[in-house]
């Protein structure tokens, strides 16, 4: 990784739509580097794929919420097979296996509190292995479309401006 490659995903990460020439400009390099540069970046599974960011307000899904399971026995064919389980339901937007108190760390959003309620006593409080849970409501997302770059080399002074 290189500044060049750092700008590519950058401006990626803002715009996955750019075509190939205007990032090219935006990077400052000729749009057939900034191609293989791109191609390298997704060999090397840097870059994992593209998509569209939905607001899910726009879909009828006012309610956000984090719920925190605990599962027992914990075993990897349990935490798989529940991880496997969330990831099907059209309500769960992403999962975590997480250490601490908590198993699993769940991002669900929903039309209202009536259909988070639902969801908890139908799909959560519905498996055996789920030995108990809880919710927060999200009220505001602040950061959520967060640009991932290099971090520092390790003892690297930290630029202050490249915060603001």
């Amino acid at each position: 990784m290189d500044d060049i490659d750092s700008a590519i995903l950058t401006h990626l990460q803002r715009d996955g739509r750019l075509t190939n020439r205007e990032l090219a400009r935006l990077v400052g390099v000729a749009p057939s580097t900034c191609l293989e540069r791109v191609r390298a970046l997704r060999s090397r599974g840097v870059i994992t794929g593209y998509h569209a960011a939905v607001e899910p307000r726009a879909l009828g899904r006012s309610l956000q919420a984090l719920v925190f399971a605990r599962l027992r026995p914990l075993s990897r064919e349990v935490i798989t097979g529940f991880e496997s389980y969330l990831s099907r339901l059209p309500e769960v937007l992403s999962v975590y296996v997480v250490s601490g108190d908590d198993d699993f760390v769940v991002h669900v959003a929903v039309p209202d509190i009536e259909h988070l309620h639902a969801f908890l006593m139908d799909r959560f409080s519905a498996r055996r292995e789920v030995v108990g849970f809880r919710s927060s409501m999200i009220y505001r997302e602040t950061a959520g479309t967060r640009v991932l770059a290099p971090l520092p080399a390790r003892g690297a002074p930290e630029d202050p401006k490249s915060l603001v």
